[in-house]
């Protein structure tokens, strides 16, 4: 019995103030292409100026009249909802952790970032659209933020799990910073038992050639570019969601313009919602996982289908990445296992780090403070007066920083990390005597 068909697309719009290139004519532009009446449901990323969220709403409310701008942080959580069905309700849930707020530079932080969910209403069918955009990652070789982006992916996926409800179908789409062989995409898909909606090699989402944007030191660093945008999706019990169409559907350069409508590529799923029969529903229950279906081909960089039956196709739960560390073999419960383990080593490595940054900022404190005493009791040459004032109170401030750090910053970090581990490990702790309830 056919529920519903619908076309999700997601986008990060590079919408910084005064940062992205070309930021007004790309957003007019990206309001003509969604007002073309071809999608269903927009998540939208990085829209951090209001005026730019009403220019959006305003410009494609001929075919998508609901809307929703998640408000968060500093500058605004920096998501938006666009729809052609009701948003009947919302809800923003921040994340534990989300980078540095003396990072100035990288500015996650100030943007709230969180996942939010509005509950769209499609006939008489219930459908949750989850939106969010995980911490960048800055520094493929360094990445300080792996962490925190670990524990965002565990937090969205608990969070879905957790809202899941009445809805037939629950979507998450947008830029998740992470690629199918980064643990941060295991621990979400395998907590979550969603699944990729794109199981072919050949898409690239970021930092690739057909984007304007591309620096030419990312296509001689990986040619290919990256996917790190998604759209994972999980029907409800004796439900069947299959995956019609998966593509990139804006053309690459804005009509009339040399430029691309971002710096990220749209990308578009196609979904086809059916009730189950009853043996098809048994066997889901049996199975206690959301039952999936894709048409297109291809592997590599998208996840192996674990529990694929190759007679027809159908993709029971989420998938495990082909170059990922555990094997094709490897059931769905084991693979979560595994990269919850990962994860919890991460998480213990971030503690273990805090621990010493502790020791560095009080030590580091305390040889500022015994340098401004010296500073205080030396008496400034003529003509220095003002230099000598200006350096005291720079080193002071410098002692307030430290202090700052070693205490109120790294307790709140230490707890948003613990938050996160516990989490996961009571997850382990009992997923496998009650694999019903996970």
């Amino acid at each position: 019995m056919l529920l519903l068909e619908l076309n999700i697309l997601t986008l990060n719009i590079w919408g910084i103030p005064y940062v992205s290139s070309d930021r007004g004519l790309r957003i007019e532009a990206i309001c003509k292409e969604l007002s073309r009446g071809k999608y269903d449901i927009v998540s939208l990323q990085e829209v951090w100026s209001q005026l730019d969220s009403e220019q959006l709403q305003k410009g494609t409310a001929s075919t998508l009249p609901y809307a929703h701008h998640f408000h968060s942080g500093v500058m605004g959580a920096g998501l938006l909802v666009l729809s052609k069905y009701p948003i009947l309700g919302t809800l923003f849930h921040a994340w534990s952790v989300n980078g540095y707020f003396h990072r100035i530079q990288h500015a996650d932080w100030f943007g709230g970032k969180g996942v939010g969910l509005c509950r769209i209403l499609i006939g008489d069918q219930m459908v949750h659209l989850y939106n969010a955009h995980l911490h960048a990652e800055y520094d493929n070789d360094n990445d300080e933020y792996k962490t925190h982006r670990v524990i965002q992916a565990f937090d969205t996926a608990q969070f879905i799990e957790a809202t899941r409800g009445n809805s037939v179908l629950q979507i998450l789409a947008g830029d998740l910073n992470t690629q199918p062989q980064d643990i941060s995409y295991k621990v979400l898909l395998y907590t979550s038992k969603m699944l990729d909606s794109c199981d072919s090699d050949v898409f690239r989402t970021n930092e690739c050639e057909r984007n304007s944007y591309t620096s030419a030191k990312s296509l001689s660093k990986n040619p290919r570019g990256i996917r790190i945008d998604h759209i994972f999706v999980r029907g409800a019990d004796h439900i069947n969601a299959e995956i019609l169409e998966y593509s990139l559907p804006f053309p690459e350069r804005v009509p009339g313009q040399k430029f691309s409508f971002s710096d990220h590529e749209a990308v578009l799923a196609k979904i086809k919602l059916t009730r189950a029969s009853s043996d098809e529903a048994s066997t889901t229950v049996d199975e206690e996982l959301p039952s999936i279906t894709q048409q297109q081909g291809g592997s590599g960089d998208a996840p192996c289908n674990l529990e694929a039956n190759p007679s027809n196709g159908s993709i029971n739960g989420p998938a495990v990445d082909e170059n990922a560390s555990c094997s094709a073999a490897m059931s769905q419960p084991a693979a979560r296992t595994a990269a919850l383990h990962e994860a919890l080593a991460l998480c213990d490595a971030s503690l273990l780090q805090l621990n010493t940054d502790r020791i560095l900022y009080y030590s580091a404190a305390t040889f500022l403070f015994v340098l401004l005493i010296l500073l205080v009791e030396f008496t400034a040459p003529i003509g220095m007066r003002t230099i000598f004032l200006l350096l005291k109170f720079i080193v002071f401030g410098v002692i307030l920083f430290c202090i700052f750090m070693a205490s109120i910053w790294n307790y709140m970090e230490r707890n948003g990390v613990l938050q996160g581990k516990k989490s996961m490990e009571v997850m382990l702790q009992h997923a496998q005597k009650y694999e019903y309830f996970y």
